[in-house]
């Protein structure tokens, strides 16, 4: 027989989870005791929120996850500040709150809240594990949707007899990579045609920019094609600064001289996803749910005076363009929008 606490903390390391961050409290102790004997490390937090954050931040600087953990009522509602702040970024975590049994309760309706439905709202998926024989299911597709496009916050509540009943031992849910889409080479061709066409080329970096897969090509692309770009609040860091290619950060006021550079005629438009390839259509984005800046694509055009083509297809003195893509649209209208101080001279 095994305890349900002994067979999530098994889920948990199945998943190759490292570390967890969050708060001891009555409801989660068979948890944190099967967390004690295992190979992960629990990091104490002085309050849930910081817990929340350190495991939101884990998941967006390293693409795996960030667990944290706390107990029911108060502490799990600390929680939904962190999570907000996963959802907006697309930074995958996964919190694990406790509850007071739900087979019988010796102190009523004390402390507990329905955060399973306060946190829907917040997050991607939100369950109450109703049964031991639920949890390697159920750990297996919280990591799984946390991770998929767009990545973001789970939550899973285990109650404290849920945690304590013993069961037999039950296999784990092998895991398996995510996969993700590829763009069609139609549409590679389609963006190529409407990068062509671009004069003014400025690229502008959102959230989806800064991931662990994207961020080393972006900033090589942007330092070997030397063209100008900006960041939205999410974006900063995609791109090692030091560079004078850097316009400054949008949306912190109104009418400075980096809106005066992107509120130029809009050129082209279109919709894809950030991915190492750097295209990747269909996302979610393009069902109509809300994201960030999705991606970067590039192209060549000649110089002024320039019309003769190298061996290659390129043509001589090319000089790189590019066109940022947004989600939605008017969030910053910066498609193809600016020539750049260094490129326009």
């Amino acid at each position: 027989m095994t305890k349900g606490s002994d067979l999530f903390v098994a889920a948990l390391k199945n998943e190759g989870v490292e570390r967890i961050f969050g708060i001891p409290g009555e409801e989660n102790l068979d948890i944190v005791e099967s967390i004690r004997r295992s190979s992960i490390q629990l990091i104490l937090t002085r309050h849930e929120q910081a817990a929340a954050f350190m495991a939101a931040t884990y998941g967006r600087l390293t693409g795996k996850p960030g667990v944290c953990i706390t107990t029911l009522g108060p502490g799990a509602l600390n929680l939904t500040t962190g999570s907000a702040y996963a959802l907006l970024g697309a930074m995958p975590m996964i919190m694990i709150t406790g509850q007071k049994g739900i087979l019988s309760s010796r102190q009523a309706r004390f402390q507990i809240v329905d955060i399973v439905a306060a946190m829907k709202p917040l997050t991607k998926l939100s369950r109450q594990i109703v049964s031991p024989r639920m949890i390697p299911s159920l750990v297996r597709e919280a990591f799984r949707v946390a991770q998929e496009e767009r990545p973001g916050p789970v939550h899973l509540e285990l109650p404290e007899d849920i945690a304590a009943a013993e069961c037999e031992p039950i296999a784990l849910v092998p895991t398996h990579p995510v996969e993700l889409p590829l763009a069609s080479a139609g549409a590679l061709d389609r963006a190529a045609r409407m990068i062509i066409e671009a004069k003014r080329p400025l690229l502008m970096f959102g959230a989806a920019a800064s991931r662990p897969r994207v961020t080393p090509d972006v900033a090589q692309f942007v330092l070997r094609t030397q063209i100008p770009y900006f960041t939205t609040q999410m974006g900063k860091g995609t791109v090692p600064g030091g560079t004078e290619l850097y316009m400054g950060t949008a949306a912190l006021s109104e009418r400075d001289y980096v809106h005066e550079a992107i509120e130029q005629p809009l050129r082209t438009r279109s919709r894809f996803c950030s991915t190492r390839t750097m295209a990747m259509p269909r996302s979610r984005a393009m069902r109509g749910t809300s994201s960030a800046i999705d991606c970067t694509m590039f192209g060549w055009m000649p110089s002024e005076g320039s019309s003769s083509s190298s061996t290659d297809g390129r043509p001589h003195s090319a000089r790189p363009i590019a066109s940022i893509c947004c989600w939605p649209p008017e969030s910053v209208p910066a498609v193809c929008a600016s020539r750049s101080r260094r490129m326009g001279k």
